[in-house]
């Protein structure tokens, strides 16, 4: 099938899509693209399954509203139920990053149009009567955060639009099993730059080749930051409309995949956060942790990833 542009409201979503039969929709995360997914489209496509792989609305060839408030958790499920009425009414959904919390907001807000959900790197976690931006000020307190960070409109974006390349590069490569985490945001303090203090690799590694770094590199020059910045931005929208989502399960089949030395699992000190991945899912197949690699899960490791994957949609 090649490209096709899916409409969601007034917004035009850029989808890549695979293969044939049962849909399988992937959704990426920050600073991502559908090409984030290049490895599931080969791998699923070849297996049966019609594969798409959306630019999330804010990033590549995909509109990108202004407002903060295009980018809310609502909007963002009502672009994925979009893409799966445009390919059948019906699909299974993978999310990376913040593409797991879409999918999984999909999956409570549109449940007749998934069959069964995967996250990656973030675990489901029920919505509940606490602010998270407001959690991080706590539990991080005279600390730099990056989510509070991006609070701020048009900082981040100064900084990383200064030189795309190495923005990307320090946050791929940073961010991975083979990143400087004993040092990546502890020496900056509460106001510094972001990437400040992140290493800039010498080389980049076989997951991440120069060809893959330039088609991030030309998205984000020509497209900006704001869009993908203002998800973040957008959090305090989603509290104020969190409504019937407080404490709503995932009641589809459902499972988790981290990367062992993922900065996630310790968003909350003193605690792993994919320890209990399953805890608000009535149907949970399971957790893998991918060992040696970071966040870019199935970037760093595709193959474990896709065997994992494959087990899950196998199941179902």
């Amino acid at each position: 099938m090649g490209e096709i542009t899916v409409r969601s409201g007034d917004v035009a979503l850029h989808v890549r899509v695979e293969g044939s039969g049962p849909l399988i929709v992937c959704v990426h995360g920050w600073p991502e693209l559908g090409h984030s997914w290049r490895h599931q489209l080969a791998y699923f496509s070849a297996r049966g399954f019609t594969v798409a792989a959306l630019d999330v609305r804010g990033y590549g060839r995909s509109d990108k509203p202004w407002a903060v408030e295009a980018y809310t958790m609502r909007t963002l499920a009502a672009d994925i139920a979009a893409v799966i009425d445009a390919l059948g009414g019906s699909a299974i959904l993978f999310g990376h990053d913040w593409g797991a919390p879409i999918v999984y907001a999909t999956t409570l807000l549109y449940p007749d149009k998934v069959r069964a959900v995967a996250g990656l790197s973030v675990p489901f976690m029920p919505q509940t009567d606490t602010s998270f931006l407001e959690l991080m000020r706590h539990v991080h307190k005279g600390k730099f955060f990056y989510q509070l960070y991006f609070q701020d409109e048009g900082r981040a974006e100064v900084e990383f639009g200064r030189d795309p390349a190495t923005a990307l590069t320090k946050l791929y490569i940073g961010a991975s099993g083979s990143g400087d985490h004993a040092t990546i945001g502890v020496l900056q303090p509460e106001d510094a730059e972001m990437l400040a203090h992140w290493p800039l690799p010498a080389a980049l590694p076989d997951w991440f080749g120069a060809a893959d770094l330039a088609v991030y590199v030309e998205a984000f020059a020509s497209g900006g930051w704001r869009g993908p910045l203002n998800r973040y931005r957008a959090q305090v929208q989603d509290y104020a409309e969190r409504g019937e989502l407080v404490g709503a399960r995932i009641a589809q089949p459902a499972m988790f995949i981290g990367g062992a030395c993922d900065a996630v699992r310790r968003f909350v000190p003193g605690m792993d956060l994919y320890a209990n991945a399953g805890g608000g899912c009535d149907d949970f197949r399971g957790t893998t942790i991918v060992p040696d690699v970071g966040h870019w899960v199935q970037q760093e490791a595709p193959g474990a990833v896709n065997t994992a994957l494959d087990a899950f949609v196998g199941g179902l």
